[in-house]
């Protein structure tokens, strides 16, 4: 097999993992098992605390001390075990924990397909810009395909969903041993209690462009946090309204989701375009005036005559979070120094889905606490969508001011192989 498609095979079901069980846990929760909304927060919320330090540990472990691939077979294998147990799980509590120790395993293996995947293309000389974007997309073809699977065998409401992600990660995680080897390239060379410990990739917030940009991508990865937890909820909540429970969008609702990540497909397959013609800046911009659009359309839409909105959002999520979360590693891969490829991805990692995620769960749901619940009881969404609009108007209007970036495309395209 050739290397473009291991490693498509590799992001297929790295993917198809998070995809059994991502948008579908809410029915088993709240339909099955009938647990509460409040404790069903919580259970989002492991996904941002295992971010906050796990990548950035198994990045260090992986410039220093094993081969990346060698860690990110390990880790799927542990992650699979922990998903097969989550079926005889009885009480929410226990369940926190259990998804709190899965989330730790599978959240690093993000940043670790990553470098797996940089250091293949670099090790065959080819350009990660041209060539990672095509090889990515299939990520977000196997969480679709992992997405449809679970709800056309009527597995979205049982436990069965996580038997599913349980069998991927085991397959996934024999497969990575397959894997091209990665080498821990800082291995040996330590002469500080820095190197050491492998923390040199926290010196790139030395550097005031790039703690910007590590800054931002937090405040970006709150904005991913706020549509994964609430845009599932606000289509449910349609069911309650008696001209809008028997129309399609709020009878599948995960199906409409879907075409967040169809319209991702398309996206991807145009970084290497959008990052050669305008440069990170504008790239990441463009991400954050769709991030605008994307809540804005949710605020106005509604599942009958305004559905188009609601799809509308779906595919400019593609560009908000393509180009945000894909750009956004291509660059810190072309800004970091080999050594500590893996340890810079696990940085990034743990800004945007450790701190953003944190960040967004807390804040939003204080401010929806306090600003957006009827008097009659449920949720003001317009009011809710508008907010969080107007949140990524602010950071945009922000990163246009603060960030400085000079586009040099032939320094990128020398960087890039």
């Amino acid at each position: 097999m050739s290397l473009k498609y291991r490693l498509i095979l590799m992001n297929f079901l790295q993917f198809f993992v998070w995809g059994s069980w991502l948008l579908t846990i809410g029915a088993y929760w709240f339909q099955t098992k009938q647990w509460s909304g409040t404790e069903f927060g919580a259970i989002f919320s492991t996904m941002g605390i295992a971010s906050l330090f796990m990548p950035a540990i198994a990045g260090i472990l992986a410039d220093r001390y094993i081969n990346a691939e060698k860690l990110y077979g390990i880790f799927h294998i542990a992650g699979a075990l922990v998903l097969f147990t989550v079926p005889l799980v009885n009480d929410p509590t226990t369940m926190f924990w259990v998804m709190l120790v899965n989330m730790m395993f599978y959240m690093p293996t993000i940043s670790l397909s990553i470098t797996v995947a940089y250091s293949a293309l670099k090790g065959t000389n080819q350009d990660i810009i041209k060539n990672f974007p095509a090889i990515r997309v299939w990520g977000t073809i196997g969480f679709i395909a992992a997405l449809w699977m679970v709800s056309l065998l009527g597995f979205e409401k049982t436990s069965m969903q996580f038997y599913v992600a349980s069998i991927a990660s085991l397959l996934l995680g024999l497969y990575a041993f397959a894997l091209p080897v990665c080498l821990p390239l800082g291995k040996g060379q330590s002469k500080s209690i820095v190197d050491t410990f492998g923390l040199k990739a926290f010196s790139l917030f030395r550097n005031t462009k790039m703690a910007l940009f590590f800054v931002f991508a937090m405040l970006l990865g709150a904005a991913l946090q706020l549509t994964n937890a609430y845009g599932d909820t606000f289509l449910h909540d349609f069911a309650k309204v008696p001209e809008y429970k028997d129309l399609l969008a709020v009878k599948y609702p995960a199906i409409i989701m879907s075409i967040s990540q169809i319209s991702e497909t398309l996206f991807i397959l145009a970084i290497p375009f959008f990052l050669h013609r305008f440069g990170i800046k504008k790239v990441m911009l463009f991400s954050m005036i769709a991030w605008v659009l994307r809540f804005g359309l949710f605020g106005l839409g509604n599942p009958a005559d305004g559905l188009w909105m609601i799809i509308l959002s779906c595919i400019i999520y593609g560009m908000a979070f393509d180009f945000f979360n894909i750009s956004g590693s291509l660059f810190v891969e072309t800004q970091s120094d080999p050594k500590i490829r893996a340890s810079a991805q696990g940085v990034f990692m743990m800004m945007t889905n450790g701190f953003g995620a944190v960040l967004g769960s807390w804040v939003s749901g204080i401010m929806i606490d306090q600003y957006f619940i009827k008097d009659g009881g449920g949720f003001d969404w317009p009011g809710i969508w508008m907010a969080f609009s107007t949140y990524a108007l602010v950071i945009a209007i922000l990163f246009a001011i603060l960030f400085r970036h000079k586009h040099e495309p032939e320094k990128m395209g020398q960087i890039a192989h």
